[in-house]
């Protein structure tokens, strides 16, 4: 899958979120399945990938140091998960909840790192994100600028082998959705509506660069997973 076909995939995650709520798997079975087959082709038959959308479905659990996990997708290989990847895309409000994930994130890489096992994460992130209050109105846009991004800047830079809560390697997709106008979207059912009536558009790569280190893959799908498909045959 090239990263033309990765940001077709997102977008078309993105419309199964307006189409079916942020409280329903189908865009994640839409979004896991299609990185899940794509890293199955590369991997080859000595492997077996578990994840929604693919397969039966089915997430699997995954053993850390500290307590089993349900990962978003495993690789299996001699009946034993070796490896697995965590996937966010972030939908709204991402100023209210960017801590929690990457809190979250630094926790479930350090439990199964320890374990010895390596463990990637991607994170997708529209360079504009609505932020809705509880009562649905849309209060503002967020833009996502070098400041929010800091503290993956400084993770990508730590030494992977001497801290376990740093994943093996990260993807992050900084994505242009087009944006809406305040004036005509006033509600979260608004938003929903607008682009399901514009739904000609594209999902494309933001093109500002920013200093990530070695742990970091910037807007580059193919090489991320030419990367850890590497790393996943060494083990």
């Amino acid at each position: 899958m090239s990263n033309e076909e990765f940001l077709k995939i997102v977008k078309d995650a993105f419309y199964k979120y307006l189409e079916t709520g942020s409280r329903s798997n189908k865009k994640l079975e839409i979004l896991h399945g299609a990185i899940t087959k794509d890293l199955k082709n590369r991997l080859g038959n000595e492997y077996k990938l578990h994840s929604l959308g693919y397969g039966d479905g089915k997430e699997a659990i995954m053993s850390g140091r500290y307590m089993d996990k349900k990962v978003d997708i495993a690789v299996e290989k001699n009946e034993k998960v070796i490896s697995a990847i965590a996937l966010k895309f972030i939908m709204r409000n991402y100023s209210q909840n960017s801590n929690n994930y990457f809190e979250n994130m630094l926790g479930e890489t350090a439990n199964i790192r320890s374990s010895g096992k390596p463990y990637f994460q991607i994170v997708i992130i529209p360079s504009k994100v609505p932020y809705f209050k509880n009562n649905k109105e849309l209060t503002h846009i967020e833009t996502i600028t070098k400041n929010n991004l800091l503290k993956y800047i400084k993770l990508s830079n730590d030494n992977v082998e001497e801290f376990m809560h740093t994943p093996t390697k990260t993807l992050i997709y900084l994505v242009d959705i087009p944006e809406i106008s305040l004036s005509k979207v006033k509600n979260s059912d608004d938003y929903i509506n607008y682009y399901q009536d514009n739904n000609n558009y594209r999902v494309i790569e933001n093109s500002k660069a920013y200093d990530f280190g070695s742990g970091v893959i910037y807007n580059n799908y193919n090489e991320f997973m030419d990367k850890i498909t590497h790393y996943i045959k060494s083990i």
